[in-house]
């Protein structure tokens, strides 16, 4: 099995959103399953200059910016569509998503990879029978309350590439009580079978 995990906190040293998905990887990891390993703060390109929908551009209408794009994308695609499971770490910031995971998500979505579009024009996600656990992590924010635009969004975009099996590891409101939510997490990621 091939487990793809993604961490996108800019925070380096001492992120919780960082160390629950190591926790939830050593939970789930058996010994010949092969790790796909990416941070997003390390290389992640914003998308800019594009003209079309889900990344398609000519290769001859590509400027230098979009040629490392799509040398980015092309990459983040084939992590995807090769992984079984997939792990997301993201903490909350300022009620929405890092801006490195929102980045990766442009650059994932691309027609005819990752999702279609169906005769009608509505959009079919391609990477099916995969399961994704998602890491949210947030200082006052409460999982899924009106003020939370990561984790529905996230889940749509998971949702929008066919993925549709998602499980939730949480630790909200760590600003309230950081004890509590810490374990509360690391007693989700004891439960998962």
């Amino acid at each position: 099995m091939k487990i793809y995990q993604i961490d996108s906190s800019a925070r380096k040293e001492g992120s919780t959103s960082r160390a629950l998905a190591k926790k939830l990887l050593e939970k789930i990891k058996k010994s010949d399953d092969e790790v796909i390993y990416r941070d997003l703060d390390d290389e992640m390109v914003f998308v800019s200059g594009l003209t079309e929908s889900g990344m398609k551009i000519k290769k001859e209408d590509q400027t230098e910016h979009h040629k490392k794009m799509f040398e980015l994308s092309d990459k983040l695609v084939k992590e995807l569509k090769e992984s079984d499971v997939i792990i997301i770490s993201a903490p909350i910031y300022n009620y929405g998503p890092p801006a490195t995971l929102k980045a990766w998500s442009d650059l994932a979505a691309r027609v005819d990879e990752t999702f279609k579009f169906k005769a009608d024009g509505r959009r079919e996600g391609l990477l099916k029978n995969k399961r994704a656990y998602l890491v949210i992590t947030s200082g006052g924010t409460k999982l899924n309350s009106k003020e939370d635009f990561l984790t529905p969004w996230l889940k749509f975009i998971l949702n929008f590439f066919g993925i549709s099996q998602i499980d939730i590891i949480c630790a909200d409101q760590m600003a309230l009580d950081y004890e509590k939510s810490i374990k509360e997490a690391e007693r989700q990621i004891e439960n998962i079978s």
